[in-house]
């Protein structure tokens, strides 16, 4: 498998530390507000990598934190007069409530900045001691000049950072660009004890502190969005390394940003979307498969109308499991050879290679589609008279199944959809019998005019030995 490299620009061979094994980890939300559109693409790209690795035989460690301390909680925490750890309490359950519905799997650990200050002071107190970091007034910051290899991530030079706008100037400071380790406590505020006085992290401390206590000095994989490139990954890797003294990441994963009428999301812009109001609107499967349908890495334009589209795609994906159902667990294997099995094996095959690519969930999606389109001329054409034709049929749904569960784009397939395919099932099963009576009764007119009407919905009349089927058009 080969994945782009931030940090070389390129994509390289992934090679783990350890035979066999990954280590990953990927920023979490910060808890003071539900998730919003921009949040969840980063959950479902690297869980999908994550399926996918489990998928491939790889035993894989996948670490994902909460910033349960931060600014932004502070102060929504003022703005509704609770406590900012109580609120950011409400919002980790409210983000469990989300991802759950997206099909996003468990991390293995989700970390908390709260649960972990101890060690967090103990770092600080690290680089303070071997001169990385010094301390003023109770803050402590590090050193950017300390470290040589600064910029490599964002391939930015010191000096463009010092000349940028972006960089907040304080004169306590020894440069512009050093960032904060620890703050002093300020009113109302919560505050650990410290060696620098009562206060808090900084916000890139936090990761660098969680991510190594788990995974270890070097990490396989680090995932997030292209917007934490800088400062914020460019600062772990400084902090990280020269406590560490290693290389702190090994491959460096960004997905790309979502953008609304071409604008990137933000809330300064007031163009972000609540994810549970989208959820409101569309099922979950429906916004993991439009999250999904793009490359990771590329920009990803927002509107209703494409999750329209991303609704009849899917749909037509699912349409093949309904048509299958009776055959989606027989047991019984193909004969050796089978035509339908070998070309489920050889868009499997494709499929596996658009994975292999750089994580290509859009590539890997259109080799479903060629695979849902093979299965379905198999069921209308079935002859339940030829042996092994149910079990073939079978063979090949499984191996289709089994790839958009890698995706994760049946999620609530077998409740829900169940439900709203039985309906289905009966009403088309009604309009098919009533188009049979116009037939027998030689009304070929009438029997035109229903197969007319349901072309003009999007759904397709197929005559065969066994009598009609339909199927949702292409």
């Amino acid at each position: 498998m080969r994945i782009y490299n931030t940090l070389t620009g390129k994509k390289e061979e992934l090679q783990p530390q350890r035979e066999g094994q990954l280590s990953i980890y990927v920023c979490g939300p910060t808890t003071y507000n539900y998730i919003h559109l921009g949040n969840a693409r980063p959950l479902v790209v690297f869980d999908t990598l994550r399926r996918y690795l489990k998928y491939r035989g790889y035993d894989v460690t996948y670490v994902q934190n909460f910033t349960d301390v931060d600014d932004k909680i502070i102060n929504r925490a003022h703005e509704e007069g609770c406590d900012p750890l109580e609120l950011a309490e409400r919002y980790i359950g409210e983000y469990f409530i989300d991802a759950d519905k997206l099909g996003i799997m468990r991390a293995d650990v989700h970390p908390r900045v709260s649960a972990h200050m101890p060690h967090i002071i103990d770092a600080v107190a690290k680089l303070t001691e071997q001169g990385s970091a010094y301390e003023i007034d109770g803050d402590v910051y590090y050193r950017v000049s300390a470290f040589n290899r600064y910029g490599r991530l964002s391939g930015r030079s010191v000096d463009d950072m010092l000349a940028g706008a972006r960089v907040n100037v304080d004169e306590r400071k020894e440069a512009p660009v050093d960032f904060a380790l620890w703050k002093a406590a300020k009113p109302g505020e919560p505050a650990w004890d410290s060696p620098w006085g009562p206060g808090r992290p900084g916000w890139h401390i936090e990761c660098s502190v969680m991510s190594t206590h788990y995974l270890g000095d070097t990490i396989d994989i680090h995932g997030g969005g292209a917007d934490l490139i800088f400062p914020h990954h460019e600062n772990e890797i400084a902090q990280s390394e020269a406590l560490t003294g290693c290389t702190f990441v090994r491959y460096w994963m960004h997905n790309g940003f979502i953008t609304v009428n071409s604008e990137k999301m933000s809330k300064s812009l007031g163009n972000f979307f609540i994810l549970r109001d989208i959820l409101d609107k569309y099922p979950p499967d429906v916004v993991r498969y439009y999250l999904l349908a793009t490359h990771y890495r590329s920009p990803l334009d927002f509107d209703d109308g494409k999750l329209e589209e991303a609704r009849k795609a899917l749909g037509r994906l699912k349409n093949t499991l309904y048509l299958g159902a009776e055959w989606l667990d027989t047991p019984a294997a193909a004969p050796a050879g089978d035509e339908l099995i070998r070309k489920a094996e050889e868009l499997k095959a494709s499929y596996i290679e658009a994975m292999d690519d750089d994580c290509n969930t859009a590539m890997a999606i259109s080799y479903l589609f060629e695979l849902s389109r093979i299965i379905n001329s198999a069921i209308a054409a079935l002859d339940r008279s030829k042996e092994g034709a149910k079990a073939a049929i079978a063979g090949a749904l499984k191996i289709f199944r089994e790839l958009g569960d890698v995706l994760g784009i049946f999620i609530g397939e077998a409740k829900a959809d169940a439900a709203d395919g039985a309906l289905t099932e009966g009403l088309m099963a009604l309009i098919l019998e009533l188009r049979a009576t116009a037939r027998a009764a030689k009304d070929f007119a009438q029997a035109d005019r229903i197969r007319d009407a349901l072309k003009d919905l999007g759904i397709v009349i197929e005559d065969s030995k066994e009598g009609a089927r339909w199927k949702l058009a292409e």
